[in-house]
């Protein structure tokens, strides 16, 4: 009786169907009907169990259903559909401004693993609950790519940022591609941006032992009212704080708040305080207005936020203010080539919704390529015109 075991796969029994768990954050359906199509079966939590059936037959039949269940993969937290990026979807990481590699010709190399996230702040720059469809990329190809990536600088001061449009704590293979990106020698840094929610003091060691090297927390504000008003959802704050001040004895670590005038400003000053508690440091964020993000206040101007800051700095005897560059060792490097040019005209095929409503997403040359405002049908053939090629991230129109 062959039995298929699976690392990154669960079986759960629902009446006539078996739900099927991906990376613990999303799930699809395989009916029993289908599956007795391949043989008598039997399921434990990672295996499934098939009886008077050569492995290799049975493991063909089984692969075709879930390569089926894949395509209407969903995220648990909000039902969603998602999309599983894998080296053999033939779908590149670089593109796009959610998901994958960013490269802005800099020593910092982004890695957006997925999209999701298990809060729900009130300024938002991505309002995730409106995304129509998730994403999630395989670590093996996006642990492969970014190695390319590195390769093409040809540096040894890489920083490998691992970020997200959402909380980069729920990607499951997390650890896994620390290790492996912390086995890249050219690699000096690995930093990530988290809300610390789904942190414990485990984990972080977990973390630090794979090769990470800094966490850049977010933590609005110290009270417990305000702190969960922000995060728009449960939120314990002394947990927050007893977990930075673990991570503060054990590695790097920079408190990232979001200033929102009129909603955390006496808050400022109390983190400002809590970093210097912690001898770490604290990198105030102007809240921003985005067009498609949640806009709970207006945005300070720079003139008046860097004016505030360095009123900050002085009644707290606090460095505040960063030249990235200089003060995060962030060097320029060799572009990457850019395949198109604004204003090129191009044929492609589209072949995803996007991120955003009505957005669909078109590949040509090793490069994912954002459309807007696009009615037109997964399949359909397309004439673009290329608006956008900054940083190879990619926008066009439909002509």
């Amino acid at each position: 009786m062959p039995s298929l075991v699976f690392e990154d796969l669960s079986f759960e029994q629902e009446k006539d169907r078996i739900k099927v768990n991906f990376l613990n954050l999303f799930y699809f359906y395989l009916h029993n009907s289908d599956l007795e199509k391949i043989s008598k079966f039997k399921i434990t939590k990672n295996s499934i169990i098939f009886e008077d059936i050569s492995e290799q037959k049975a493991k063909n039949k089984f692969n075709q259903l879930l390569n089926k269940g894949f395509q209407n993969l969903k995220n648990k937290f909000n039902n969603k559909p998602a999309i599983y990026i894998h080296q053999y979807s033939n779908i590149p990481l670089i593109g796009h401004i959610a998901f994958g590699l960013i490269d802005r010709d800099t020593s910092i190399i982004e890695i957006k693993p997925l999209t999701s996230c298990n809060l729900d702040c009130i300024y938002c720059s991505v309002t995730q609950d409106i995304r129509p469809v998730d994403f999630v990329i395989e670590e093996e190809y996006l642990f492969k790519e970014f190695k390319k990536l590195v390769e093409f600088k040809g540096i040894d001061r890489i920083e490998a940022h691992i970020g997200a449009q959402g909380e980069p704590l729920l990607y499951k293979p997390l650890t896994k591609l620390i290790k492996d990106l912390a086995s890249i020698h050219q690699v000096s840094t690995i930093s990530i941006d988290t809300n610390g929610t789904l942190l414990t003091k485990n984990k972080i060691d977990e973390l630090i032992k794979a090769g990470l090297t800094r966490f850049n927390l977010s933590i609005n504000s110290l009270d417990q009212d305000l702190a969960q008003k922000i995060a728009n959802c449960p939120y314990n704050i002394e947990k927050i704080k007893e977990l930075a001040r673990y991570i503060a004895k054990k590695t790097d670590l920079i408190i990232t708040p979001v200033w929102i005038p009129g909603i955390n400003d006496k808050e400022i000053p109390k983190l400002i305080e809590f970093s210097k508690e912690l001898n770490c440091q604290l990198g105030i964020q102007n809240f921003l207005n985005y067009k498609f993000g949640r806009n709970p206040a207006k945005q300070m101007s720079w003139d008046l936020f860097t004016k505030k800051m360095k009123e900050l700095e002085k009644k707290h005897s606090r460095k505040l203010l960063f030249d990235f560059k200089q003060d995060f060792n962030i060097i320029p490097t060799k572009s990457l080539p850019k395949p198109f040019k604004k204003g090129q005209i191009i044929k492609t095929k589209i072949i995803l919704p996007g991120r955003l409503k009505n957005e669909k997403l078109a590949i040509s040359n090793q490069r994912i390529i954002s459309i807007p405002n696009c009615n037109m049908q997964l399949g359909q053939q397309v004439k673009l015109k290329i608006t956008r090629t900054k940083h190879n991230i990619f926008i066009a129109s439909l002509t």
